[in-house]
């Protein structure tokens, strides 16, 4: 067994979060050092000396992943068990991102995305991370206008529910879905209109989110599954 430090090490860790091919997705890379070498892993790293926590995960994610733009990033958990890391005392602080639907970051060649409900085995507890990222997004969408990360600046409100349904887990209907965050003056018509498709019909009216930074709209508002009773 290798000799503990007396001091801890830090690192900060992303756990980055996309509506893809109507899943919710996480970003992974694949780890080139030991521990776990060769396993799927978040992205980040450690903290440079006088670095500031938000900083350095966004260093980590440009210089890593290439992902250097998020719609959304908030502190999510400090991971702080002694044992997390087999080689040395190590925090970790993890963050959650939010990539908007309509950006697709070109991404290294060990970096992939992967639907957050069927993940690989992850290195260290980072598995654990990403489940309480999908949880606080899941939370948030209930009370806060958070879909704005994950929408385009535009959008029919049957394309927000599909993003909507995606990372909630359940169904939801686009009139309720379009009725809750109108009264609460989340979203607000563009006064245009998407072309029809090749099959004709009533071009669908175009939405968008009044405010492109989050704010809570409504403390005790819970979207639940249909049929939950609530």
């Amino acid at each position: 067994m290798t000799e503990q430090p007396s001091r801890a090490t830090h690192v900060s860790l992303a756990a980055v979060l996309q509506v893809r091919q109507g899943r919710l997705q996480t970003l992974l890379w694949r780890r080139a050092q030991d521990p776990y070498r060769g396993d799927w892993a978040l992205p980040g790293g450690y903290l440079a000396e006088r670095e500031a926590l938000e900083a350095s995960i966004r260093r980590h994610l440009t210089q890593k992943v290439d992902v250097g733009e998020v719609a959304h990033l908030e502190q999510l958990t400090t991971m702080s068990e002694p044992s997390r890391h087999p080689d040395e005392w190590q925090l970790a602080t993890a963050y959650v991102g939010l990539v908007a639907s309509d950006v697709d970051p070109t991404v290294p060649a060990d970096t992939g995305w992967h639907p957050v409900d069927q993940l690989p085995s992850l290195a260290f507890d980072h598995g654990e991370i990403v489940l309480v990222a999908r949880d606080r997004l899941r939370a948030k969408l209930s009370y806060t206008n958070i879909g704005f990360a994950l929408a385009p600046i535009e959008f029919t409100v049957s394309e927000l529910r599909e993003l909507y349904v995606a990372a909630l887990g359940h169904e939801v209907t686009a009139t309720n879905l379009q009725r809750v965050l109108v009264r609460r003056g989340v979203l607000e018509p563009t006064g245009t209109r998407r072309e029809s498709g090749p099959v004709g019909g009533r071009p669908p009216a175009l939405f968008r989110f009044c405010r492109q930074e989050l704010e809570v709209t409504d403390q005790f508002a819970v979207l639940r599954p249909p049929g939950s009773g609530a």
